[in-house]
């Protein structure tokens, strides 16, 4: 009998992407099923204090300070190696598949996210290998790197999206760009739905909001359930990533939509091999009204993600999902730079 993942991808139009692995886990999850892989900015610190990688991290490390003294630079320049070697592990899926599989992506410096840091990243990181794919996160500056680097050729993860109306203006920044293009590059939305489900449990507990826990479980899928939708419509070519997953359900509820959903190895993937669940489309089930109307009256800013014209372009990177959801980056940026001062330059 084939594994869980190898049906899901049998038997639906959902995919498996793992998210920031080590080569060990790397190896796993395509051996469990998984043709994409997102990488985020927390990744340099993860390989610096992973048991299967500090090693060969802080290796990479003194050799990069021997070439550059900067902290964060280092830091920059460290991960592209790191991700560069996850991306050969997937390159031959990139290469069998014509392109369509095989993405890996990496995302820029947290702190630096004006336009001119976005397109110097994604220059930058897309030399790490031809099925590099550049990570960029919907914000207002965002939207303006995106369209450059389709316009480039780049293919692009736009990521932090916690909202329709961010997915709509990704999808119109991916139309304007690829005009009179004959071979556009592929391009993803990363919709943060367990992030997004997070953050709502968390103001609930806050603000003490009368609402049944079951309903926020729901919420995230509601949200990409209207994006899906909204995307069908327009016959985009936009593909659909699902992330920030925070328990097994952020994978298993949405099973059965054309919907890539990439979750990390331990304490989710892993679970999931071993668990070896029954393949059902659960994606397509009907909201609650009932639900739908409660998460509208009692969370303003569900209603914010929810509702077309909901939020701005300028108030994006402020949304509290997304700041949420940034935040673990730049904690993990901060840590793998502070770790900079303790590390010898050695050469390789």
């Amino acid at each position: 009998m084939d594994g869980y993942f190898i049906r899901v991808q049998k038997h639906t139009r959902s995919r498996f992407w793992i998210n920031n692995v080590t080569v060990r886990e790397a190896n796993l999850a395509i051996e469990a099923g998984a043709v994409g892989c997102t990488q985020n900015p927390s990744y340099a610190w993860k390989m610096l204090t992973a048991e299967d990688g500090k090693a060969h991290a802080e290796q990479l490390l003194r050799r990069i300070l021997t070439e550059t003294p900067d902290a964060s630079e280092a830091i920059v320049r460290l991960q592209k190696e790191l991700v560069s070697e996850i991306a050969a592990i997937f390159h031959p899926l990139y290469e069998q598949s014509s392109g369509t599989r095989g993405y890996v992506s990496i995302q820029g410096d947290p702190f630096r996210e004006d336009y001119e840091s976005f397109m110097r990243f994604a220059r930058y990181n897309k030399q790490a290998g031809a099925n590099i794919m550049i990570k960029i996160p919907v914000t207002q500056e965002g939207l303006k790197a995106v369209g450059q680097c389709i316009r480039e050729g780049f293919p692009v993860n736009a990521t932090e999206v916690m909202s329709v109306q961010q997915a709509m203006d990704l999808c119109d920044v991916y139309d304007e760009a690829v005009k009179g293009m004959a071979n556009p590059p592929k391009v993803y939305l990363s919709h943060i739905a367990g992030i997004f489900d997070e953050y709502l449990a968390g103001y609930a507990a806050k603000h003490e909001v009368d609402i049944p826990s079951d309903y926020l479980y729901q919420a995230g899928k509601i949200v990409a359930k209207k994006i899906r939708s909204l995307m069908d419509a327009r016959a985009t070519a936009v593909g659909f990533i699902n992330g920030g997953a925070r328990g097994l359900h952020h994978f298993t509820e949405w099973v059965g939509a054309d919907i890539s959903t990439t979750i990390n190895w331990k304490g989710t993937a892993e679970d999931l091999v071993l668990q070896n669940p029954p393949v059902v489309n659960r994606f397509d089930n009907p909201i609650d009204e009932a639900v739908l109307d409660t998460l509208i009256a009692k969370l303003p800013d569900f209603a914010s993600a929810y509702f077309l014209g909901g939020l701005h372009p300028e108030h994006y990177a402020e949304f509290g999902p997304v700041e949420l959801f940034c935040s673990s980056f730049q904690k993990a940026w901060r840590n793998a730079i502070a770790f900079v001062p303790g590390t010898k330059a050695t050469g390789a």
